[in-house]
């Protein structure tokens, strides 16, 4: 970490820095304490002005001009926009814009700004629940002042029609952890897992991390999306019933228009040069599109990579990082079928991440973190420790290259049918830890049936061997397909059967159909 002083010579530069004209200011998400995008990337800094005047940028620490840069303001309604020049990660730092317009100057500055790596945290309502909604959340929330580099921003709850230029309005403005900011009630700010992937990430590069929550639950991956995203996946206008569905039935759910969260809280941003995206959301389309959601999501995925990468002027890698967390559990005693369906989906039916459809990607499975006492409802898991560290492994593989990292769990390689004695052999992936018995977790059918529907048949399980897993069928002289975890609440906290050996994590479900 770069540590400097502010030295006393550049005090009486401060002190001539007046307040901004009502016009030339920065944009929304630009403020003292922020996080900016390091190198190789080049940070965007963009802002309004009056039409036609020079806005010079600098970049100053201690008496030393780190970047300057001078553009003219354009457009209809005046906007200036510059890159500043690659900085290695470190601050504080102070950002001068200086507009010159028929030879008036105005000056504007932010103080306390440090460059590192910018996150996106998006979602509902699980990735919205504060760190005071969590498990052992006094002792997570202590730990904010122990992580003075890890900065917050939250965006408001704001929907549009139309694709706005900037953010309405801002919850959290660019801020320091403290245990106010970080539990400010239920459902606000700061996201727990976005906090906890944060301050994780920050321990381990010991550099400053940018966090940017734009969440709102009981929302769709369609509201999320841009138009362009949705037409891939043939939508287009939000169906008359979904609406009256979700907004007069349902009194929890926010926006589920299409492209409404994409055009307030997500087209804003784009202009912003970030390292990469975490995600929680889906529990929405159990009810919605379901079956189109292994279109959508990574359309989503796509066109956010896409739309970020021409935002940032190019400084957005185009295909940047991007982790998810696979759904937790709903019900236990009235399950929602479409909770297995939406986990697959997740994967665009792969059941595992990265893969050829959704590369550069990370996924936590949360299958068995189910909180059935929850007082938030058990859709509303409490531990997000373990999801956010889950996310983390991820990011620590893929968006940062590290692989010694184990991310992923067991995922069956080849599956052998032996119908002469009626078992067959998954092999996985790696090796497996075994936890207890598997008598209904994997599950078996013989085809459909009259209503073309499967009819499933719970199928015993034993490990003969560490990577092994055999699946038993007595009676059955067919097997059309066979399938693991595929219920909404599959097993009890943390006692999922099978997990890796290397980082204890769960194997994900998955469905195999056989000719």
């Amino acid at each position: 970490m770069t540590a400097m002083p502010l030295l006393p010579q550049v005090l009486p530069l401060l002190l001539l820095l007046t307040s901004a004209d009502a016009v030339f200011r920065f944009a929304s998400y630009y403020g003292d304490h922020m996080v900016l995008q390091q190198k190789p990337a080049q940070a965007v800094v963009w802002g309004y002005g009056e039409v036609g005047a020079l806005v010079t940028v600098s970049l100053i620490q201690g008496m030393d001009t780190i970047s300057k840069t001078a553009v003219k303001v354009y457009g209809d309604v005046g906007i200036w926009k510059v890159l500043l020049d690659p900085v290695d990660y470190g601050g504080p730092y102070h950002l001068i814009a200086q507009q010159t317009f028929k030879q008036e100057v105005t000056s504007i500055h932010l103080d306390d700004v440090l460059f590192g790596d910018v996150w996106i945290c998006g979602g509902q309502s699980n990735m919205e629940m504060t760190v005071s909604q969590i498990f052992n959340a006094s002792k997570e929330l202590a730990r904010g002042a122990h992580y003075p580099y890890v900065r917050l921003f939250t965006t408001s709850l704001e929907s549009s029609d139309t694709e706005l230029l900037d953010l309405a309005k801002v919850d959290l403005e660019w801020s320091v952890p403290t245990t106010k900011n970080l539990g400010s009630g239920d459902f606000t700010y700061f996201s727990a897992v976005c906090w906890i992937f944060g301050r994780h990430l920050a321990r381990k590069l010991k550099y400053p991390i940018g966090l940017v929550e734009s969440v709102w639950g009981g929302t769709p991956v369609e509201a999320w999306s841009s138009k362009t995203a949705l037409s891939k996946c043939g939508l287009s206008e939000t169906p008359i019933e979904m609406i009256q569905r979700y907004e007069f039935t349902d009194t929890l759910a926010g926006p589920c228009d299409y492209s409404v969260l994409w055009n307030a809280m997500i087209h804003p941003l784009l202009n912003m040069t970030i390292k990469g995206a975490i995600w929680y959301q889906g529990e929405q389309n159990t009810g919605m599109n379901t079956n189109l959601y292994n279109c959508t999501f990574p359309a989503l995925i796509q066109d956010w990579r896409r739309s970020f990468h021409e935002g940032s002027m190019g400084q957005t890698d185009p295909n940047f990082p991007f982790g998810f967390v696979q759904l937790s559990t709903n019900q236990k005693t009235q399950p929602n079928d479409n909770y297995p369906v939406i986990r697959w989906h997740q994967t665009a039916d792969y059941g595992y991440a990265p893969n050829p459809k959704m590369p550069n990607t990370f996924m936590a499975v949360a299958m068995d973190l189910g909180d059935e006492t929850s007082p938030y409802g058990s859709v509303h898991p409490r531990d997000k420790q373990t999801v956010a560290f889950r996310l983390y492994l991820g990011a620590r593989a893929i968006a940062y290259g590290d692989q010694r990292v184990p991310f992923q769990g067991p995922f069956p390689e080849t599956i052998d049918i032996y119908y002469n004695y009626s078992y067959m052999n998954i092999t996985y992936n790696q090796e497996l830890l075994i936890t207890h018995a598997c008598d209904h977790i994997f599950e078996v059918t013989t085809g459909k049936t009259r209503e073309s529907q499967y009819t499933w048949i719970p199928a015993p399980a034993e490990s003969p061997s560490s990577k092994v897993v055999t699946v038993t069928f007595k009676g059955c002289s067919h097997i059309s397909a066979v399938r693991y975890a595929w219920s909404d609440w599959p097993c009890e906290y943390k006692q999922c059967p099978i997990y890796s050996v290397h980082g204890r994590l769960p194997a994900p479900l998955f469905i195999k159909y056989f000719n």
